[in-house]
């Protein structure tokens, strides 16, 4: 195989975060999840925006974070994911540009405006996420460029891209180019409800050889198989992929790989801010170090620090 002219290509939901700090009340008025992600609606999207109070934003979406993190940490990195053609978008566009992660996506004309997704941050750091998905869910095949794919040492995939049915063909046809060329493929299974919803179809692509590496944390991991038991959902996953990077927290990151087990401890964190991001910038260190050759330990290594600098 030759030498990949990019790191890592990661196709996903494009998404403006729109992060405000919240209280349990806050949370409970609107029967939010604590923890998890609820998929909402234009007309949501406007209440929840207004009701927010003061709020930082920024472009991302969680594949999208991944990009913008392997470019951060030097690597070379692209992205794959649709905004409209409004302000939101063209801000989407900068955004990603100017970090240098390389991004053409044609833009969604006279349909839904750009997604967003409302992220509150309570005070022990969690996030529960609020998303309205709008342009996201109209990426197509047509958005998959083979020469790009192809030109990528590992192609990344978030879960939250299996709800639209017409992104769903644009995953596996960006795994399918991947795989044409030798290369790894990797996606996140992104939240626990979103397990849940697709778990028989998420077991598919890992069985099925689709999909090489595996993203997860503790509670989706659980999900996937149903179980209480860590250990015994590291033993199934052992069993259906290539490879799963397991994030657990406070206690570091593990990395199941044929069946053997490597784990690593998390970086002391004197002050959690918000963990926003963290899984998402955990993969982004794992997969340059993947890209790069490094050993499974190194690349663990560098996913958790990634991930402590943005907690």
């Amino acid at each position: 195989m030759d030498k990949a002219a990019l790191d890592v290509i990661a196709i996903g939901n494009a998404i403006v975060d729109v992060i405000a700090a919240v209280d349990e009340d806050f949370l409970a008025a609107r029967g939010a999840p604590k923890g998890g992600m609820t998929l909402i609606d234009a007309g949501q999207a406007n209440e929840v925006y207004a009701a927010m109070g003061p709020a930082r934003e920024s472009s991302g979406g969680s594949a999208a974070n991944t990009a913008a993190g392997v470019a951060s940490l030097g690597g070379r990195a692209a992205f794959v994911g649709k905004v409209a053609d409004d302000e939101l978008g063209d801000d989407f566009d900068t955004d990603f540009n100017e970090i240098g992660v390389h991004y053409t996506t044609s833009r969604l004309k006279n349909g839904a405006l750009t997604g967003r997704c409302m992220i509150f941050v309570s005070d022990d750091g969690e996030r529960t996420m609020n998303t309205y998905l709008g342009a996201c869910q109209q990426l197509t095949e047509h958005d998959i460029v083979e020469d790009e794919i192809a030109s990528a040492a590992i192609t990344y995939m978030e879960g939250f891209l299996w709800d639209p049915q017409e992104a769903k063909k644009a995953f596996v046809l960006a795994a399918h180019y991947a795989h044409k060329q030798e290369r790894a493929t990797a996606f996140t299974l992104s939240d626990p409800f979103c397990v849940g919803r697709y778990r028989a179809e998420f077991l598919d692509l890992m069985r099925s050889k689709t999909i090489d590496y595996v993203f997860a944390n503790v509670h989706e991991l659980k999900s996937l198989y149903e179980t209480d038991d860590l250990g015994e959902a590291v033993r199934q996953i052992a069993k259906d992929t290539e490879l799963a990077a397991i994030t657990m927290g406070a206690d570091g990151a593990m990395v199941v790989h044929n069946g053997e087990v490597t784990s690593v401890p998390a970086f002391p964190i004197d002050h959690v801010v918000d963990a926003t991001g963290a899984g998402d910038l955990f993969a982004a260190g794992f997969l340059l170090g993947m890209a790069r050759g490094q050993t499974l330990e190194t690349s663990l290594k560098t996913g958790c620090l990634a991930a402590s600098e943005v907690i």
